[in-house]
């Protein structure tokens, strides 16, 4: 009769097993943990100790016993008593007594029993074939350095999915406006003469107008930003005049593969459009007009007419 292996059966059970005349087996239910040493994971179970002074027989371990062996619960009450007293004299004569799937038991130097469980077994049945397992640490690098590189090196882009359309404002609009007011000239526009203002400070102010106004919008083309140039050239002190030779392009996108830019030209001059390929802007994309214009109105004429039947995507793009 090995009275452990019963012992081990009962602890999955009850919180509580007595061995009579001997002590208690007792369990307690701790939840998972994380050794943070071995980056161990462990499931949740049941804890066990050991009571010295709780040898007064409460019949279960007896009872089951005689269960199983098909005996007579005083005869198997008699053996326990026998098999306690051996333990008893081992442990007084300073051996470890070590019941299997339990813990082992020792005296120590005041002749009290010490306990220290196995963890072989989980005996708490809703964690039952959950094992511990050993996690790999996560190993993080800090790559700062080169992060702020290629940040200088990659163009700044505004993807469609960045976009809101409730809050969208059309300053592109705006600016092309603009243009045409300093290309046809401002009637009647007159500068100081007064020393505040000289020709270099028109010159700076009317730049910085137009990319403030760009630089707040938000671009959903897929093409990199080419900002249109303006030549704010020869301002007098009494009107600012632009190169009337311009001319404006009103660009459908740019592609970063050639064959897709060709594919778009023939494609816009099936319906009827003057489509071209303008060129490669400064982020090497190829990029596609509908049309070009001489004359600034007509330019922006035909700009608000392809945004609201053909492309809100297009946009105007002049140059010297």
């Amino acid at each position: 009769m090995v009275v452990e292996h019963y012992i081990s059966e009962l602890l999955y059970r009850y919180n509580c097993v007595v061995v009579p005349n001997f002590g208690a087996f007792l369990t307690q239910r701790t939840s998972a943990r994380i050794n943070d040493i071995t980056n161990t994971f462990f499931a949740p179970t049941k804890s066990i100790s050991f009571n010295e002074q709780l040898i007064s027989n409460d019949g279960l371990l007896v009872s089951y016993i005689a269960e199983a062996e098909k005996a007579s619960f005083e005869d198997i009450l008699f053996r326990i008593e026998t098999l306690t007293k051996q333990w008893k004299e081992r442990l007084n004569a300073g051996e470890k007594l070590s019941l299997k799937n339990i813990g082992l038991l020792w005296n120590n130097s005041e002749n009290k029993v010490q306990f220290q469980p196995y963890y072989e077994v989980n005996y708490l049945t809703s964690s039952f074939g959950l094992s511990s397992f050993k996690s790999i640490p996560v190993a993080r690098e800090v790559l700062k350095e080169e992060v702020e590189a290629l940040e200088e090196k990659i163009p700044f882009i505004i993807s469609p999915e960045k976009r809101e359309q409730a809050n969208f404002r059309p300053y592109l609009k705006y600016a092309a406006i603009l243009l045409l007011a300093i290309s046809a000239g401002f009637t009647g526009y007159q500068v100081f003469n007064n020393g505040f203002q000289s020709q270099q400070v028109v010159r700076e102010d009317a730049k910085k107008e137009i990319e403030r106004q760009i630089q707040e919008a938000t671009f959903f083309n897929t093409a990199p930003l080419e900002l249109p140039t303006v030549n704010v050239d020869a301002v007098s002190t009494t009107k600012a005049k632009i190169n009337n030779a311009a001319k404006h392009h009103i660009v459908a996108g740019a592609f970063r593969v050639k064959a897709n830019a060709d594919r778009k030209i023939e494609s816009l001059q099936n319906k009827g459009y003057k489509a071209a390929y303008y060129g490669t802007n400064a982020y090497g994309l190829h990029m596609v007009t509908y049309d070009r214009f001489t004359d600034p109105k007509e330019a922006l004429s035909e700009l608000r007419r392809i945004k609201r039947s053909e492309s809100k995507d297009a946009w105007l793009l002049s140059e010297k």
